[in-house]
């Protein structure tokens, strides 16, 4: 039976040295083969490359994919001004921005970078949320200001996924997510079945009719030499929380064969995930390449 699971790759934007001549050949081979959207993260420090940026560039360079941002640390912005660049983004791609991932984040210091306060993010992007529907609705923010615009080309706005993790957080997000972006840094079935587990059963408990929506994600790597280049990229990724922990991790992921990488779009699929996004240890554009081929063996 043919694979219904729709499949993304998320941009290169933690490697120092991309060039417009990079992103542009990225754009390209995203756009042209068998994938249903691309993505970007969102990082502060380091050699990070501005999520926002990036995806408004590819929703003008590409043509079919959807633009999907994973994700906005919501509570380090201001929700209008998010709003505004997802509605802006909408348009400049011609309405292919139908879902964005927001989360807490856990780097204090990219909240210190911007000036924006750690401590009470929690229910701070609770409101968050509202005011961004809010927005979109075309309702005033400040009273008699007028509109806030553009509008999207949903005037609802795109679906809304929470990128959590633990069951307190879920819980919390089951009042106002559209649905979730779970996440298995070695594409595990079973971890990603216990997340959306708690997600069906958070959602029951908040009274909501709808089933939430089920985004998964894990790091993969199909460029020569892989294996190692994967375990430099996660301990990088996770230096912030300690050698202990970061090594732990990189030495969990494996995802760097035909084979491996194979099982675990079928964990995904397994799991129920809907959507998958598949984050590329390198920049290498074999990622893309070998994984369109992979695809298209499934």
């Amino acid at each position: 039976m043919a694979s219904t699971m729709k499949v993304g790759v998320c941009l290169p934007y933690m490697k120092a040295g991309l060039s417009r001549a990079d992103y542009l050949a990225w754009f390209k081979a995203i756009d042209e083969g068998p994938f249903h959207a691309l993505s970007c993260g969102e990082r502060i420090h380091g050699p990070t490359y501005d999520m926002r940026v990036v995806l408004a560039a590819a929703a003008m360079a590409t043509t079919r994919v959807e633009i999907t941002p994973t994700l906005y640390v919501l509570p380090m912005h201001s929700a209008t001004r998010v709003a505004k660049e997802i509605a802006t983004m909408d348009i400049l791609s011609g309405g292919r921005v139908n879902s964005i991932a927001v989360g807490y984040g856990g780097r204090e210091k990219d909240y210190e970078a911007v000036g924006a306060k750690f401590k009470g993010r929690y229910g701070r992007m609770d409101r968050q949320i509202e005011e961004m529907r809010r927005v979109w609705r075309g309702e005033e923010i400040v009273e008699g200001g007028g509109m806030i615009g553009p509008t999207p080309t949903n005037t609802s706005g795109p679906r809304l996924l929470a990128g959590a993790m633990g069951p307190t957080s879920i819980e919390r997000c089951a009042q106002w997510a559209d649905g979730l972006y779970a996440w298995s840094g070695n594409g595990e079935e079973e971890e990603l079945s216990r997340t959306f587990k708690m997600a069906d059963d958070a959602w029951e408990r908040a009274g909501r009719t709808q089933a939430p929506y089920r985004m998964g994600g894990f790091w993969y790597t199909l460029a020569d030499g892989g294996q190692q280049k994967l375990y430099d990229y996660v301990y990088e990724y996770l230096a912030i929380a300690g050698p202990e922990i970061a090594t732990m991790m990189a030495e969990s992921v494996h995802r760097s064969s035909s084979d491996t990488v194979l099982a675990a779009l079928d964990n995904a699929e397994a799991a129920g995930c809907e959507e998958l996004f598949m984050v590329p240890a390198t920049a290498d554009l074999a990622e893309v390449d070998r994984l369109s081929e992979l695809l298209a063996r499934r």
